[in-house]
């Protein structure tokens, strides 16, 4: 398996419907935070979530959060 590129050493902040998401794990989506399919040959599959009501949520995009998909501020560290 490879390493996670580092998309971003920041959170993005999006306000999002209900529904399913598959967020980039591998870093490598032109499509950050969300999956476009980069991650083929990598080993490291997107992780998806759902959400039940329109909220505001804090996405990694370092892709070292020990919460995926969310922030937990682990790009502070980088």
């Amino acid at each position: 398996m490879s390493e996670p590129v580092i998309a971003a050493k920041e959170p993005k902040v999006l306000n999002l419907e209900p529904g399913t998401y598959y967020w980039c794990a591998c870093g490598r989506s032109r499509n950050q935070p969300f999956c476009d399919g980069s991650h083929q040959g990598t080993g490291i599959e997107p992780r998806a979530f759902e959400l039940q009501e329109r909220q505001t949520v804090a996405l990694c995009q370092c892709k070292r959060t020990q919460d995926p998909p969310f922030c937990d501020g682990s790009h502070a560290g980088l």
